[in-house]
């Protein structure tokens, strides 16, 4: 399931790309064109919306794995907790580049 959705995003990704950049070489793109508002639009939707997938799974695993060593060491729950919030800066950083694309619109 996994494999499928990475090569679907793959795949709208380098169609995206292609259709951007098939354009004759002598005309420059209008940057008001609703063409490339909608690729902006998706651009931000994958930014924030694969960051918070990865950060998800990450935190799955990391959360599963840093409860079962606190229980056996619980001074170890520090270090755990500081494990699980560091996914979390993905989802800031697709955050930061929804922004910047927002201000191209």
């Amino acid at each position: 399931m996994m494999k499928v959705m990475i090569f679907l995003v793959l795949g709208f990704v380098i169609l995206g790309a292609a259709c951007a950049f098939a354009q004759q070489a002598g005309q420059a793109a209008e940057p008001s064109s609703s063409w490339n508002k909608g690729l902006i639009a998706v651009g931000m939707g994958l930014a924030v919306g694969l960051g918070a997938l990865g950060t998800g799974i990450a935190q799955a695993r990391i959360g599963a794995a840093g409860l079962g060593s606190a229980v056996e060491k619980p001074e170890a729950l520090g270090l755990a907790l500081i494990f699980l919030l560091l996914p979390e800066t993905l989802v800031i950083f697709g955050l930061v580049i929804a922004f910047i694309l927002l201000g191209k619109l």
